[in-house]
């Protein structure tokens, strides 16, 4: 009777519960096609393979083909109609879009850290700089990857500290759809031989460890204008030489 009883809750849970293997590797082909956008390792107009990307990924073509979907329901990937897809190309419209957004939102976030964020929050962001200090005076190509995964953590510890919860995912839905606009920024300021940014995120921590909220808005948004800035001149001058 007992062991009946089991079974009989073992079945009821069953058909409440989706089977866990199936769930994670779903989530981790998510996370990772999310990383690597956010990273820029995928180009603007970059066309990807459901099959191309489950090789890549070693899995199968069904996670990968939910991860498309999720990740082109948040505007970080468009479906195409021989049913593979591709990150949004660079236009106007949408660098002026996506910085729109991004000042509203993330100023907002870094104006609420200016009171939150204490010696240890402040001690971690100027560790971080550090680093990249060290990773931009190599001027290597190869530790551009380092650089942007430096960039997010230099942020996002910023933005954890705002105290909001309906902030930080609208954050992550922009920086999604920007990560391949700036990492050809990026490419690109390397190109033209541009200064070395750091004094921006300098500016940024000075402001905050003065808790100063109107500095630290105003620093983040030259730090986060200025590739959209670079891309929008570099797309004008190709339109007037085409």
């Amino acid at each position: 009777m007992q062991k009946a009883a089991v079974e009989r809750n073992n079945e009821a849970l069953a058909a409440q519960l989706a089977p866990v293997g199936r769930e994670t590797v779903q989530d981790r082909v998510y996370s990772e096609l999310r990383r690597a956008l956010i990273g820029g390792l995928f180009e603007p107009s970059q066309v990807l393979t459901i099959r191309g990307l489950a090789d890549a990924l070693v899995t199968s073509t069904m996670p990968v083909r939910e991860a498309l979907g999720r990740l082109i329901t948040e505007k970080a990937l468009e479906a195409l109609p021989n049913r593979s897809v591709r990150v949004p190309p660079i236009t106007l419209e949408r660098i002026d879009d996506l910085l729109r957004a991004r000042i509203l939102i993330e100023g907002e976030a870094i104006s609420l850290a200016a009171s939150r964020m204490g010696p240890r929050q402040i001690a971690t962001v100027e560790a971080l700089l550090r680093e990249w200090d060290e990773i931009r005076a190599l001027k290597h190509k190869k530790d551009v990857d380092r650089e942007v995964t430096l960039n997010q953590s230099f942020h996002f510890e910023i933005y954890r500290a705002c105290g909001s919860a309906v902030l930080i995912p609208m954050i992550e839905s922009l920086w999604l759809q920007s990560g391949p606009c700036i990492r050809v920024a990026i490419y690109a300021f390397s190109e033209a031989g541009e200064v070395d940014t750091a004094h921006y995120h300098r500016s940024i921590v000075a402001a905050l460890a003065a808790q100063d909220a109107q500095a630290a808005r105003e620093a983040l948004v030259a730090d986060i204008s200025r590739p959209f800035a670079f891309l929008r001149d570099k797309l004008q001058s190709r339109t007037r030489t085409e």
